[in-house]
């Protein structure tokens, strides 16, 4: 009588969930259900070849949680946030997901000009999130080199060095790497693609980050966009070499190389402007690349249709892991840009949706996810299908601890 009196709670528990047994064994069935990531995780700052931006400019975009359930969905594991949003950083605990976080432009002058205060900025931002939040790297700043704020450009390198002192004090800079993206705009030209050298008016402040970057084995992170260049020059660019599709492609004279796709020659003018400046063993990494869904009148090529055929494309060639025409052993690492629509984001029509997904969880377009079948696919769905196979869980350790009990009689 005693252990009936002990098993029956758990009866109960298993009587509850088997009545719903046939209703969620029918939900579960339907495509692109909640799995677990499995697999082994790098510890490199940008990890895997595969990655996305996860912006947040917008105010009804869904909330950390879900976001991350969306992204255990579709089998993303590497995700670049613009800061240290502690609310992303919680819900990104104990999941598995790797996180490159930003230390945003608005700190770097303050992070150059006190030890203490990257120390502090450390400590509060990331090691009191670790070892549960798997943070893997630290952007300080994003595009500063090049950008419209000069005074920026002097303070950067001393906040790189700040914030990687602070992470070697606290035994954390092997596990943490420091990066900062660049846009094209460090470059003085990038046709053909040999001939690419980076700014006059940028070396100068260009070398000390890449002579630091050489000593503590960061690479150089670029944020290419091969929908802005074609945007930029539309009568000289064949849409089909932008967009990954089939096309005549360029030839480098100098190097005698042939580029069937855009992306894969602005990488190769990173590198030869790298080379050029005496770093022609850092590695390329591609933190941001999209293309627009929708646009302002002026902006025709920001549609759906190619969007959704850039980066379906994209994913194909990073599949492939395989490098570029100058590096063909290096296997090219980018991070879609990004998750999110954000209506917030200032500037034309085409900034403000540059997302897989709208704002209300709705896909904006399938690049070739599993599970996901229309653009009438939303978060919702996914919610549905992690709590079915919660029960599911549920149902199947009750049924192993009634069994073991019953055993016991």
């Amino acid at each position: 009588m005693m252990i009936f009196m002990l098993i029956l709670p758990f009866l109960n528990q298993f009587l509850l969930v088997a009545l719903n047994f046939r209703y969620f064994v029918q939900k579960l069935d339907k495509p692109g259900c909640f799995s677990f990531p499995t697999g082994v995780f790098s510890i490199q700052g940008f990890a895997g070849a595969y990655g996305i931006n996860y912006g947040r400019l917008a105010d009804n975009i869904p909330s950390p949680d879900e976001v991350v359930r969306l992204l255990r969905q579709l089998k993303i594991r590497n995700i670049r946030i613009f800061d240290s949003d502690h609310t992303v950083l919680q819900a990104f605990s104990r999941t598995g997901l790797n996180l490159v976080i930003g230390l945003n432009n608005g700190l770097v002058k303050d992070i150059n000009s006190s030890a203490d205060h990257a120390m502090n900025w450390v400590k509060d931002n990331v090691q009191s999130f670790l070892p549960n939040t798997r943070i893997r790297g630290i952007a300080i700043g994003n595009e500063i080199l090049g950008g419209s704020d000069s005074d920026l450009y002097g303070a950067l390198v001393g906040a790189m060095k700040n914030v990687h002192d602070a992470l070697r004090k606290l035994k954390l800079h092997e596990q943490i790497q420091i990066t900062t993206a660049h846009s094209q705009a460090v470059f003085s030209n990038s046709y053909p693609p040999s001939s690419c050298r980076f700014r006059d008016d940028i070396i100068h402040y260009m070398k000390p980050v890449l002579e630091f970057f050489q000593e503590i084995g960061s690479p150089f992170c670029l944020n290419a966009y091969p929908f802005l260049s074609y945007m930029g020059d539309p009568e000289n660019i064949d849409i089909n070499y932008a967009l990954f599709e089939p096309n005549n492609g360029t030839y480098d004279p100098i190097t005698d190389l042939h580029y069937d796709n855009m992306l894969d020659a602005q990488i190769d003018a990173a590198y030869a402007a790298l080379e050029s400046a005496g770093y022609n063993k850092m590695e390329v990494i591609i933190t941001e690349t999209g293309w627009a869904s929708k646009g302002d009148s002026n902006e025709v090529a920001a549609t759906v249709r190619n969007a959704r055929t850039y980066n379906y494309n994209l994913r194909k060639r990073l599949a492939k892991r395989k490098g570029t025409p100058m590096r063909p052993k290096s296997v090219l690492k980018a991070y879609i840009f990004a998750l999110f629509n954000e209506y917030q984001k200032p500037g034309p029509t085409s900034e403000r949706n540059f997302g897989l997904f709208q704002a209300d969880g709705t896909i904006a377009y399938n690049i070739g996810f599993q599970g996901i079948g229309s653009s009438a696919y939303s978060l919702k769905d996914f919610q549905a299908c992690y709590h079915l196979s919660l029960y599911a869980i549920t149902l199947a350790s009750s049924a192993a601890v009634l069994l073991l009990l019953t055993r016991l009689l």
